[in-house]
């Protein structure tokens, strides 16, 4: 969805200068009102600019209806959502109804798919195992990799700046935009599951991996633990893309990249022969969340997947700051 900024018209506030501009959003007209301080004048109605936290949280809100309207990002979502109704009728139709899965289709089904029949939780946490390595980074590499590189080929990334959001804030802003993606992705293949899990199968106490029973109640617990650990694990991804996208001009090709980046890195992490620099690598641990159903909980793969994920958000983010701050921007 491209954007085009325009100057609105002239008003006084507190006595002082001019204050006004509005943001045209693309083909379908939608308009944000941005609010924009005067060289002089006072908005705030007190004499002086208007508070940076309201103008920053009010750039935030912006950007995450634009995000989340877009057309692209409701299709992601939608995919998503379907990935563990096709997981849950597949597992259906295999048992029969009832009894456990085929020896076949348990040797090469995802983790937990066997406990399905079982208890219809354990399709939440099949259906994050087999979204994570595949479909869930795939469509955050989308969002971070036109973040900046859309505005860029639409030609309003020069109209954002022109307002006083300054480019340091408006990274934040789009890896804020980002990261809530990966939180709302990550919620719709959890909520999906739940709810075709419980439709499809009986609900009830939950088996752990170390062979200990837990109540329902502490199973929902540790299902939202896994959707916020899964979650969590796509930020450095999402710190990658959007380094990519402060690189490109062309929101395909930021997309493009992060999505191949991503996919070399996963097959960097299958050859044995790489086993010494793959614990470094972004997607290594990050089934590790199974070990939040252990008795206790096992940490360390855990700790050790959210450090990695800090690093490359540390270590992207800074370079994605580096580049943008010193980009010259022509369009």
């Amino acid at each position: 969805m491209s954007r085009a900024e325009a100057g609105g018209g002239a008003g006084t506030a507190g006595g002082a200068g001019t204050a006004g501009a509005v943001e045209v959003s693309g083909t379908a007209g939608a308009v944000r009102a941005v609010e924009v301080s005067g060289t002089a004048g006072a908005v705030d109605g007190v004499g002086g600019r208007p508070p940076r936290l309201w103008w920053t949280l009010g750039l935030l809100r912006s950007e995450l209806v634009i995000t989340f309207r877009r057309g692209r990002t409701l299709a992601l979502l939608g995919v998503l959502a379907a990935v563990p109704v096709l997981i849950g009728i597949a597992v259906k139709i295999e048992t029969g109804g009832g009894g456990g899965m085929g020896e076949g289709a348990a040797a090469h089904g995802p983790a937990f798919l066997t406990q399905i029949t079982n208890n219809g939780l354990f399709l939440v946490f099949a259906a994050l195992a087999a979204t994570l390595p595949v479909f869930l980074p795939m469509a955050v590499g989308v969002v971070a990799g036109d973040a900046i590189a859309g505005e860029a080929h639409g030609g309003t990334l020069r109209y954002l700046l022109v307002a006083p959001a300054g480019r340091t804030r408006l990274l934040l802003v789009k890896y804020a935009a980002t990261t809530a993606f990966c939180v709302a992705a990550t919620a719709v293949v959890a909520v999906s599951a739940l709810v075709v899990g419980a439709l499809l199968f009986p609900l009830g106490e939950v088996t752990t991996i170390s062979g200990t029973r837990i109540s329902f109640g502490d199973g929902l617990i540790r299902a939202l633990l896994i959707a916020l650990v899964v979650a969590a694990s796509l930020i450095g991804l999402a710190a990658v893309g959007l380094f990519v996208s402060t690189l490109a001009d062309s929101g395909v090709a930021a997309m493009a990249a992060t999505v191949g980046l991503l996919i070399t890195v996963q097959i960097l992490d299958t050859i044995p022969q790489l086993h010494a620099v793959q614990p470094y690598l972004f997607s290594h641990y990050w089934l590790s969340f199974a070990d939040l159903l252990r008795a206790p909980f096992y940490w360390d793969d855990i700790l050790t997947n959210l450090g990695i994920q800090a690093l490359y958000a540390a270590v992207f983010g800074s370079a994605a700051w580096a580049r943008f701050t010193t980009r010259d921007i022509t369009v």
